[in-house]
C-alpha cells in the first residue's frame, strides 16, 4: 500500500508531540509493509529515519517554521510574518500553499493509495489530494484549534480548515475518545465516521546510552537531598495547557507545605506571564524555569522530577505523560487530558480545580509509599502502549476505506 503522509515535523525537528507521533506511527506502518511517502514543509537531515522516503516543500529551516508559531493560541498565527526566505514563505498561509502546490505536482508523477493527513496545518492539501485522485483521505486529528484556543474561542480561519476538512474525509483518526467528541458535537461529524486511534509509546527508542547527569540540576538534587519533592512539567508555554492553573495550585501547596519544587521546563507566548505570576504570588524562589529544552536535557528534566503533572485545559492526547511515566514519575492529569483514558494508575482533576491539584501533589510529596506505588503502577500499564498494534489498526482502517470508496 502507497501511503501519502502529510505531516508538519519529525525528530529531530519537532516542537512537539505531533513529530514524535508520526515517527513511530510511520515506522510501525512500514514494518506492516506500507510504503510511506512523507511531507514535510522544511528542509533537513533526518539521520535515523530510513524506513521512508521524506520530501521537503520549501527551503525552510527547521527553526525558521518554528518560527511561525503555528501552536500558539493567538487569532494572529495565520498572518505573523517572517522575513524573506528564499524558497520558503512569508506566513503559514503562505506555506500552506505552497504545499498543496507541491501535493498537486506530486500526485501527477507518484502512485498514491490512501492519503493520510495530519492536524490542520496539512489538512488542505490532503483534500486537494483527494480532489485530484479520488482515493481515500484519511484525517488524523492530533489537536482541534478548540483544544489549541483553550478557554477561548480560537482562530475562524483554522476552524473552517478543520471544518472543511472533517466533512471531506472518508475516515476520521481522533487521538483519544476527549477528541472524538468535540468533532462529534463541536464540527457536527457523524460518529460512526470517527475511529479513536490512541498514541502508542515506544520504551525502546529512549537512547540506552543515556545517563542523566545530576549536575544539570545540582540546585534541585540538593533540595531532594533535603526532602524535597521536585514537581515537574514538561510542556509548550500556551494557554491550552493551562499552565496559570498550576501557578496557581503551586503557591496553595507552598502555604500548606514548604518542601516542594516546580519545574516548568519549556518555552512559548506565555512565558513571560508565567514569571511575572510566580513574582506576582510570591513563590519564584520555588519555582524554576528551564526554557526550551531538547535531547539530553528533556530527558534530565524528567528524570530529575518526582511528579509529573499535565494541567492542561484541553488535551487530545499527551505523549509527555508517558515520556514521564518512563523516566519514573508518578502521574498528576486533567479529567481533559485523552492520556488518562488509557491509563488507571494516575491522579486526577478539572484544570481549573486548583484545590484538589493542590492537595494531590501535596498528597505524594507527604507520602514517600504513596509516591513509590504510583510510580511502579503506572509502569504496567504504559508499556503496554504498543504503535505496532496502533498501526495494524491503521491498515484495517485504510483497507476498509478504500473498499468502500471503491464501491
Amino acid at each position: 500500500m502507497n501511503i501519502l503522509m502529510l505531516g508538519w515535523e519529525l525528530p529531530p525537528h519537532n516542537s512537539g508531540g505531533l513529530g514524535v507521533a508520526c515517527y513511530h506511527l510511520s515506522k510501525s506502518l512500514a514494518i506492516q509493509g506500507a510504503k510511506i511517502d512523507f511531507i514535510v514543509p522544511y528542509t533537513a537531515e533526518h539521520p535515523d529515519i530510513d524506513f521512508m522516503k521524506i520530501h521537503a516543500v520549501t527551503a525552510m529551516t527547521p527553526d525558521e517554521r518554528n518560527g511561525l508559531g503555528v501552536y500558539d493560541s493567538s487569532k494572529a498565527v495565520t498572518s505573523r510574518e517572517l522575513p524573506d526566505i528564499p524558497g520558503g514563505s512569508k506566513n503559514i498561509r503562505d506555506l500552506q500553499r505552497n504545499y498543496v502546490s507541491y501535493i498537486e505536482n506530486f500526485i501527477i508523477h507518484n502512485d498514491v493509495d490512501v492519503v493520510h493527513a495530519h492536524d490542520w496545518l496539512t489538512m488542505e492539501a490532503g483534500v486537494r489530494a483527494k480532489e485530484l485522485t479520488g482515493v481515500p483521505l484519511i484525517v488524523h486529528v492530533h489537536a482541534t484549534e478548540f483544544d489549541r484556543s483553550g478557554e477561548f474561542s480560537g482562530n475562524p480561519i483554522v476552524h473552517e480548515i478543520e471544518q472543511t476538512a472533517l466533512l471531506m474525509a472518508d475516515r476520521i483518526f481522533a487521538v483519544s475518545s476527549i477528541t472524538k467528541s468535540i468533532i462529534v458535537h463541536r464540527y457536527g461529524i457523524p460518529a460512526d465516521k470517527v475511529e479513536v486511534v490512541y498514541n502508542g509509546f515506544d520504551p525502546a527508542s529512549f537512547d540506552d546510552t543515556y545517563n542523566y547527569d545530576a549536575l544539570t540540576y545540582r540546585y534541585l538534587e540538593s533540595l531532594k537531598e533535603e526532602g524535597y519533592t521536585v514537581v515537574a512539567t514538561i510542556t509548550r508555554f500556551t494557554v491550552q495547557k493551562g499552565l496559570s492553573h498550576l501557578m496557581h495550585a503551586a503557591a496553595k501547596v507552598l502555604d500548606q507545605y514548604d518542601k516542594v519544587v516546580f519545574l516548568f521546563a519549556g518555552d512559548g507566548e506565555q512565558r513571560d506571564e508565567l514569571v511575572h505570576l510566580a513574582a506576582h504570588l510570591g513563590i519564584s524562589d520555588k519555582v524554576l524555569f528551564t526554557g526550551f529544552v531538547r535531547g539530553k536535557k528533556w530527558r534530565d528534566a524528567y528524570s530529575v522530577a518526582d511528579v509529573f503533572v499535565m494541567s492542561s485545559v484541553s488535551e487530545p492526547f499527551g505523549l509527555t505523560a508517558l515520556e514521564a511515566a518512563h523516566h519514573d514519575n508518578a502521574l498528576v492529569i486533567s479529567k481533559q487530558s485523552g492520556v488518562g483514558e488509557v491509563l488507571n494508575s494516575i491522579f486526577r482533576f478539572d484544570y481549573w480545580d486548583t484545590d484538589l491539584l493542590a492537595d494531590q501533589i501535596i498528597g505524594l510529596a507527604t507520602s514517600p509509599a504513596m509516591l513509590r506505588a504510583m510510580k511502579r503502577n503506572v509502569q504496567d500499564e504504559y508499556a503496554n502502549l504498543s504503535w505496532n498494534d496502533i498501526a495494524e489498526q491503521c491498515m484495517t482502517h485504510y483497507s476498509l476505506t478504500s473498499n468502500k470508496v471503491a464501491a
